[in-house]
């Protein structure tokens, strides 16, 4: 074991870098800003207890810690995990008509599926299905709102958004690797100058985990279980695997999907409702801003983990730290901790000639936010981008030749 640890230790001190380490914090940052609203929300309509509450947010936080850990050392790259935002939708529109522990079950049934899916290679088959500019597209798509509201921050508070875009074009041309951090640190000091700072509302506390025994309701499985797994694995899992390949980490999706299934089943007793691979956060980790070489960028992941696992120790308390700095400084730092990434996307969505109409329309069909049936516009713009290529290149006699049936 001795054996084993000492090389991993050595070379993790040897890749070592200052601007890994913030592209993890910028990311879990940007991961707890708007979806831990989001999980009050859910709370509240399911009239859950702050304890309850509170080991929620832990489960989620602890598994997508360990889960980021474990899978950027095993394969040498940022892989970033997360807790399933529009799972978290899903349940504010549909957790009230069940009770706590049917949800906790319909949790793990959701989790099995994905696992089966990881072991039995099914997730895998599907992606070598889909062009590697569509999901490029796809995910230019789900990004784009970030980099647009870098600027749209312009107008809510000009004197903060202004100073930090500055700074960051200004590092991005004499340090570049540093660009975000810098860019950061002076939105924060900018802050404090402007007098927006708000330390009065911080109130930590550590959180006591509180395991529930769940119980398994048909209902609940075909109304929670089963449209959780399909969001998670459609917008969530889908685009993960996007982000990586976007950045050239051709990692295989079965173990990436297997663990984090495996995750869920562990953590639903504790709240949690599903991890995932992330897209968003993850873009944050896997681009130039983490480091240079795309070697040393699975320092972002094990960093953004060890964040995630700090973070949710204090439970429902977490989101007091967030009040503490102003929303435009969370959006315009992710923004351009983005750039990067939409750049390359669309780049990478637009190289080939033959296929740039179905990356188009997947582009646009999935910056529009659309949902149907409860699935957002991420998962119908890859669709629709597979049907369109199919259309454009696909062998469509196939689709209107008669059938011979012999006798």
């Amino acid at each position: 074991m001795e054996s084993s640890i000492f090389p991993l230790l050595k070379r993790i001190k040897s890749d070592f870098s200052i601007s890994a380490v913030v592209a993890g914090l910028i990311a879990v940052a940007v991961g707890y800003a708007g979806p831990v609203l989001l999980i009050f929300q859910a709370a509240k309509v399911a009239n859950l207890s702050n304890a309850n509450l509170s080991s929620w947010i832990w489960a989620i936080s602890v598994a997508s810690g360990l889960t980021a850990i474990i899978l950027s050392i095993r394969f040498k790259a940022p892989v970033i995990t997360a807790w399933s935002t529009p799972g978290v939708v899903l349940l504010i529109s549909g957790w009230k008509a069940y009770a706590y522990s049917d949800a906790i079950g319909a949790f793990i049934f959701s989790g099995v599926i994905i696992t089966i899916f990881g072991f039995t290679g099914l997730f895998s088959s599907f992606m070598k299905r889909i062009p590697y500019s569509i999901i490029t597209a796809m995910l230019a798509g789900i990004l784009l709102e970030f980099g647009v509201d870098v600027f749209v921050s312009l107008k809510n508070l000009p004197m903060l958004a202004l100073p930090m875009i500055l700074c960051y074009l200004v590092a991005k041309r004499w340090f570049p690797r540093y660009s975000v951090v810098a860019s950061l640190l002076f939105g924060i000091l900018v802050s404090y100058g402007l007098n927006i700072l708000n330390f009065s509302g911080i109130n930590v506390a550590l959180v006591q985990p509180i395991f529930t025994r769940p119980s398994f309701s048909l209902n609940a499985i075909i109304g929670l279980g089963i449209p959780l797994c399909i969001v998670t694995m459609a917008s969530q899992n889908a685009t993960g695997i996007g982000v990586l390949k976007a950045d050239g980490y051709d990692i295989p999706a079965n173990p990436l999907i297997v663990t984090t299934g495996i995750a869920s089943i562990i953590f639903a007793p504790f709240g949690a409702h599903g991890i995932n691979l992330s897209a968003l956060i993850a873009a944050i980790c896997t681009g130039k801003e983490a480091h240079i070489d795309p070697d040393k960028r699975y320092i972002a992941g094990i960093s953004c983990g060890i964040f995630y696992i700090l973070f949710g120790i204090f439970g429902a308390t977490i989101v007091s730290i967030f009040t503490v700095f102003p929303s435009e400084l969370i959006v315009v730092i992710t923004g351009l901790a983005l750039l990067g990434s939409i750049s390359s996307s669309l780049s990478s969505a637009m190289k080939e000639d033959e296929k740039k109409d179905a990356a188009l329309i997947t582009f646009l069909v999935t910056i529009s936010g659309i949902s149907i049936a409860g699935v957002g516009a991420p998962f119908w713009g890859l669709i629709i981008g597979i049907v369109t290529n199919y259309i454009l290149e696909g062998d469509l006699t196939k689709l209107f030749s008669p059938k011979v049936t012999h006798l």
